[in-house]
């Protein structure tokens, strides 16, 4: 039961030129392992399509009932200039290739109760409201 017994077979497999990628759909066969991390998906496939693991993007993988196999999407762009043009940031993100700011939701809702104040083209600036009486 350890990564040696995991198998990785690829269907439906297609060069998309205009994405600069090739996309497939990925059955991983696990007997007695529960799933195969991603990670090791990544390695795997990049050393198939000899690429970097950076440029492969495994996602969407679902568990079939009764476990020892899984079937999900994989896209292994054919640049990192590629990837970064067509790949959704979340994707990006979850591969730590860009950080996705978030401001903290009482600091959302404060500046929307603030702005609710504003009139106008204020609101697009930002300024204080006229009558603050706090």
């Amino acid at each position: 039961a350890d990564a040696s017994t995991v198998t990785i077979r690829t269907r439906k497999f297609m060069t998309n030129r205009l994405l600069q990628r090739k996309q497939m759909v990925v059955d991983v066969i696990h007997p007695g392992l529960a799933n195969v991390s991603k990670i090791e998906m990544r390695e795997k496939l990049a050393k198939v399509f000899k690429s970097e693991t950076d440029l492969v993007f495994p996602f969407g993988f679902r568990t079939q009932f009764g476990g020892g196999r899984s079937t999900g999407f994989v896209l292994v762009y054919d640049s990192m200039d590629a990837a970064k043009k067509f790949e959704p940031k979340y994707r990006l993100a979850r591969q730590g290739l860009v950080e996705i700011k978030r401001i903290a939701r009482k600091q959302r809702k404060e500046r929307k109760n603030r702005n609710k104040k504003l009139h106008g083209t204020e609101k697009a600036k930002g300024k204080k409201a006229k009558k603050s009486n706090d």
